[in-house]
């Protein structure tokens, strides 16, 4: 499959999910652009956003997404990102993890990732709570997921 062009971003993709979902917390935005990240990787074999997930103490986390929300409980856009980067496929593909995971709330969000091998992995031998980060492989979020469904 060729690289989505122009290069899509985690703030691209939080825009794009908050344009279909609407408000949410900053913590079920993080863990929603985490799976469609996931889920990417094993239904289209190529990364949606460039950008690093990390295995911190609450969850994943995107960095660059955490510096934008930081300090906010709640977000409703995504001034920084550009829905309209998102292909055709791209936008399927969050579409599908949406119609998923899109109605759970975020603790049930945070504690399925932390049920989850890629999170716990990544987080192997720190103390709850430590923080870390750790980058989470793709490759371990490919496996992991594609052993799902």
């Amino acid at each position: 499959m060729k690289d989505p062009d122009p290069q899509v971003s985690v703030l691209d993709v939080a825009a794009y999910i908050l344009q279909r979902q609407g408000e949410m917390t900053a913590m079920k935005l993080q863990k929603l652009v985490y799976y469609c990240q996931a889920w990417s990787l094993v239904w289209d074999e190529q990364e949606l956003f460039t950008e690093e997930i990390q295995a911190w103490a609450n969850g994943p986390v995107v960095r660059r997404l955490y510096d934008f929300h930081v300090g906010r409980y709640k977000i409703s856009e995504v001034s920084d990102g550009d829905s309209a980067k998102l292909s055709k496929m791209q936008r399927e593909t969050v579409d599908a993890v949406l119609k998923y995971y899109g109605d759970k709330p975020s603790q049930w969000l945070s504690d399925l990732t932390h049920a989850e091998d890629p999170w716990k992995n990544a987080r192997a031998g720190l103390p709850a709570g430590v923080r870390s980060e750790t980058v989470i492989p793709h490759a371990a979020m490919m496996e992991y997921y594609s052993s799902l469904g």
